[in-house]
């Protein structure tokens, strides 16, 4: 692996952190699990991921001592990639756990997803690019990607958002802002969309 983009997976004891460290290193990064601050100031890049609940994750990121470094990797403008709940992590709070406080890279509050479709959305679904572009995640996948989702609540759509899916409406499931992007989808379980996604995310950090 040496040449690779070494790329930090932040281990604070949530999430399938295996899969993601598997799948980044399928595509040629030198990942590897971390839960010092040194080793994630010495990555290339860095991936945030998480499952379950927007507080649970918040609370054993800051009790893991790796907050600070998270923020600091962000403030850097080394790339970063929220996965999932990691994604979520982003913005300021989520209504799934009142009292506890996100990142606050993006502004909003985290909400469930529309009345009248099942929670939580669990199934295969496309990606579409609103304004027709091509984001930077998003190259060489072709148009509209299927990705699969696990989730029940996500962020507002905003100016951050380069892709949606349709669940009830729109629902924003990519954010790009230079380095930084967000997927509420798991690339690590999306077949060849999510391998090509996180290629090109191993590209940036390299």
């Amino acid at each position: 692996m040496t040449g690779s983009p070494r790329i930090a997976v932040l281990d604070y004891g949530i999430g399938n952190l295996r899969s993601a460290e598997k799948a980044l290193q399928h595509v040629g990064a030198a990942a590897r699990l971390v839960s010092d601050a040194a080793s994630v100031a010495a990555a290339d890049g860095v991936v945030l991921p998480g499952v379950g609940a927007f507080g649970a994750c918040a609370r054993a990121l800051r009790e893991s001592g790796l907050e600070p470094a998270a923020r600091a990797a962000l403030e850097s403008g080394v790339p970063f990639f929220g996965v999932c709940i990691g994604f979520q992590l982003l913005y300021e709070r989520s209504e799934e756990s009142p009292g506890e406080v996100g990142l606050g890279v993006f502004p909003g509050t985290v909400g469930p997803l529309p009345p009248g479709v099942k929670h939580p959305q669990m199934q295969w679904n496309q990606l579409v690019v609103p304004d027709g572009s091509v984001p930077a995640p998003l190259r060489g996948l072709g148009e509209n990607p299927w990705v699969y989702f696990v989730h029940s609540y996500v962020p507002p759509i905003g100016d951050e958002t380069v892709a949606v899916c349709d669940y009830g409406g729109p629902v924003a499931a990519l954010v790009a802002r230079g380095n930084l992007w967000g997927a509420q989808f798991h690339p690590e379980k999306s077949g060849r969309s999510g391998l090509g996604l996180l290629a090109n995310f191993v590209a940036l950090a390299a």
